[in-house]
């Protein structure tokens, strides 16, 4: 018998934190801004993008504690270290668009009912000076490491953010030069749909993380099929694929080879497969001859 694995508990892409910090910071800074601004222009619109740059706040904040675990090795009962965590946060992220944006909906609504005296000219300044902000924001995280699945999200965040700008500065621009004041509440409208719309994958994503469920374009189906058809492979059960956070495959399984086969040389070309087919370096197999698996006793 031969019970082998490839583990790598590590990073797989190493992120700076550095750049990630400085755009929170420059987030954090004009979200307190456009909160303040809000009230006094009386518009929804920049009081909505305030909330999602809450939102992204959070994202980016939670980008930054999950690098800095994620570098942590794995030790104690954390055997797999503290990769998971980021899971749980994407949750939250998840639960928080949601709310926000059921609440900016129930009070846009209530504001194309009645709408308020929204300043116009100065959801227009705020929401162009947010962009700009927006945009430096966006270029620090695109320095860090893009290929982490974490900064990518962040990056993501930030791009519907800036999208939101642009909407509150044409509500802004037309209840300025129009006078029509419900232009601010549609406005508000397009955006808690974005936020409702970014929820929606990023809850799905994370739950099927935690339910370890088998990870997005891996075949379960598949990888069973390729490895009972590899020569001297007998048969191959008790496969699980699943994910231990975002770009962390793992896989276990049972494979029984030939009686006069090499366990040991099959469980090696076996993990190569996986690994440059699947992209999966995380396994555990348990190759086992065919006449080893009939001597056992029945239960």
């Amino acid at each position: 018998m031969s019970n082998h694995h490839g583990h790598d508990h590590g990073v797989g892409a190493e992120t700076e934190v550095r750049p990630l910090a400085v755009a929170l910071a420059l987030i954090v800074g004009f979200m307190a801004a456009e909160v303040a601004l809000a009230i006094v222009a009386h518009s929804l619109a920049l009081l909505s993008d305030a909330a999602h740059m809450l939102v992204d706040a959070a994202a980016l904040g939670l980008t930054v504690w999950a690098a800095r675990l994620a570098r942590r090795p794995a030790a104690g009962r954390m055997t797999f270290g503290l990769r998971r965590a980021e899971i749980l946060s994407a949750q939250a992220n998840g639960v928080t668009l949601l709310l926000l944006g059921a609440a900016i909906v129930i009070e846009a609504v209530r504001r194309l009912v009645s709408p308020p005296d929204v300043r116009g000219g100065l959801v227009l300044a705020t929401a162009c000076v947010g962009a700009a902000v927006n945009v430096v924001a966006l270029r620090q995280v695109a320095s860090a490491n893009r290929a982490n699945l974490n900064v990518e999200g962040s990056y993501k965040h930030l791009l519907t953010d800036l999208y939101a700008f642009a909407g509150t500065a044409v509500a802004g621009a037309i209840v300025w030069t129009t006078g029509f004041e419900r232009a601010d509440p549609i406005a508000s409208l397009l955006v808690a749909g974005s936020m409702l719309a970014a929820a929606w994958p990023l809850l799905r994503s994370s739950g099927r993380v935690l339910l370890e469920g088998a990870p997005e374009g891996l075949a379960p189906a598949e990888i069973a099929e390729t490895l009972g058809a590899h020569e001297g492979v007998v048969n191959v059960h008790d496969l699980h694929v699943w994910e231990i956070s975002s770009g962390f495959p793992a896989l276990s399984a049972h494979v029984l080879v030939g009686r006069e086969e090499d366990c040991h040389r099959i469980r090696r070309e076996l993990e190569a497969v996986l690994q440059e087919r699947f992209g999966i370096e995380h396994t555990t197999l348990q190759v086992d001859h065919t006449a080893d698996r009939l001597l056992w006793p029945k239960r």
